[in-house]
């Protein structure tokens, strides 16, 4: 795929949106390979927000606030820059009159183009924004210094100057998340692509397929896919492509691509089926399965294996999956983590049962009205089975982050109807406030409780799961 003349030739861009996790992103990419960059933001006052803004402005990126006054300064950008989320009667784009706008999908194709590196997309419903930083400190630990655009902040590229969902490399490869939310991973390719999952988030599992067997078409080299991926797509994949399948069951692919066990605890490691074991660099299955998918990408790119199995036993992560928080001054465990649909948030929950044998106060802020709806049944069709009688689910009002919405459904409503249809209504609440919530919590914690704050968009859950802590206990 060629970059046009017009796009060539451009060279300042302003970022509508700036503060979000992966416009910043772009934005700090776009800096580090010599473009002008500006950008806008609604929430770039918020506290929560200050990790992303000061590193922009760090990487000498201007911050104007969004009200139109960016195009008041003079010296135009080339283009605006703006993701799904942005209103068509934002003031930056009144303001900026018939300046060309340019979707993040398409300025992401852009710097693929411009980098010259041999890419690897990263998606799938869950863990797409964690096994993009496995795979970056991977490559990284095998020498191979990639770069990075992620959609979440990477604890081991985190500093003053640099918010941690960008890496600048001087590698061959480039590693970025591909998003399939709004399905603007179809609007450009990659050399590799490692499709990890398909579940139940802005699409039925039907339409995911359709856009996953869309986006195979854009990849040039080879994918690899786990086996749920692979059947969805009724294991039909474009000629031209090598592919790889993992799995989580034994004898269906190839041995080396199989996890035989799962062994959980203080140390928790993964069993192959060809006989390696790894010590895990962080606890649950999922971590096992996103490691076995990045050795099968290791092989797929000739890359040592003994390199890559090393590599794997270190990963630092990524900011809210499963950080600890501290302890409640009645000694109760408290965690933040990302978690925003059905899968992601169960496999959240199973890695917190092996954190302490008590009870789970599991907090979830859904992440938009519309998302909550979609998912509202799937959720609880999972949480029926998963949760014991003891544990408690407790709903926010969802996460209301500007633009259209019908404000329905109410967290209330959606409690109400779980609590009609449950085996063991007590264990699903709904709070009408953080402070209310907050009471509840410390009131209730004790020993060998853990709380997991869960919620997508919101920066300001971190801060609040660290308010529930007590200094002494951190």
């Amino acid at each position: 795929m060629q970059v046009d003349g017009e796009e060539i030739l451009m060279k300042s861009f302003h970022f509508v949106g700036v503060g979000g996790i992966g416009m910043s992103a772009l934005a700090s990419c776009a800096a580090t390979i010599g473009y002008e960059v500006s950008g806008s933001d609604r929430g770039a006052e918020k506290v929560e927000n200050a990790p992303l803004i000061n590193a922009l402005k760090a990487q000498k990126v201007k911050i104007f606030a969004q009200d139109g006054s960016r195009f008041a300064a003079g010296n135009m950008p080339d283009a605006l820059i703006y993701s799904t989320a942005i209103e068509e009667d934002n003031p930056d784009f009144l303001a900026a009159g018939d300046i060309k706008r340019m979707h993040r999908s398409e300025f992401l194709r852009l710097l693929l183009e411009k980098s010259g590196k041999k890419s690897i997309a990263v998606t799938g419903s869950c863990g797409k924004s964690s096994v993009t930083a496995y795979i970056t400190e991977t490559l990284e630990r095998a020498d191979l210094d990639p770069m990075m655009i992620s959609g979440a902040l990477s604890k081991r590229y985190r500093h003053a100057a640099n918010a941690g969902n960008f890496r600048d490399g001087k590698g061959d490869f480039l590693v970025f998340e591909a998003d399939e939310s709004d399905k603007s991973l179809l609007a450009y390719g990659a050399d590799y692509a490692v499709i990890l999952n398909i579940g139940t988030d802005h699409y039925d599992q039907a339409e995911l397929a359709r856009v996953f067997r869309e986006f195979l078409k854009n990849i040039r080299r080879g994918a690899v896919i786990s086996r749920q991926v692979a059947e969805a797509l009724d294991n039909d994949f474009p000629g031209h492509l090598q592919v790889t399948v993992f799995d989580e069951v034994p004898g269906i692919v190839p041995d080396k691509y199989a996890l035989s066990e799962y062994i959980p605890g203080r140390e928790p490691q993964a069993k192959f089926a060809d006989g390696v074991r790894l010590k895990l660099p962080a606890s649950g299955r999922h971590v096992a399965l996103n490691a076995l998918a990045i050795r099968a990408l290791g092989d797929m790119l000739q890359i040592d294996g003994s390199l890559i199995i090393d590599a794997l036993a270190h990963f630092d992560g990524v900011w809210r999956r499963n950080d600890y928080a501290g302890k409640t001054a009645g000694g109760m465990m408290v965690f933040d983590d990302y978690a925003h649909n059905p899968e992601k948030i169960i496999s959240c929950l199973a890695g917190m049962r092996e954190c302490a044998p008590g009870r789970l106060f599991a907090v979830f802020q859904p992440h938009g009205y519309k998302p909550f709806g979609f998912m509202a049944d799937a959720l609880f069709e999972k949480l029926e089975t998963f949760l014991r009688k003891d544990d408690r689910f407790i709903l926010l009002e969802p996460f209301y982050a500007g633009g259209t919405s019908s404000f329905s459904p109410h967290a209330s409503d959606v409690c109400a109807r779980w609590q009609s249809l449950s085996a063991a209504p007590g264990r699903f609440t709904v709070m009408p406030d953080r402070e209310t919530l907050k009471k509840f919590l410390l009131d209730n914690g004790r020993n060998d409780d853990i709380a997991v704050i869960m919620g997508a968009r919101d920066n300001s859950l971190s801060l609040f799961a660290s308010q529930l802590t007590s200094s002494a206990e951190k």
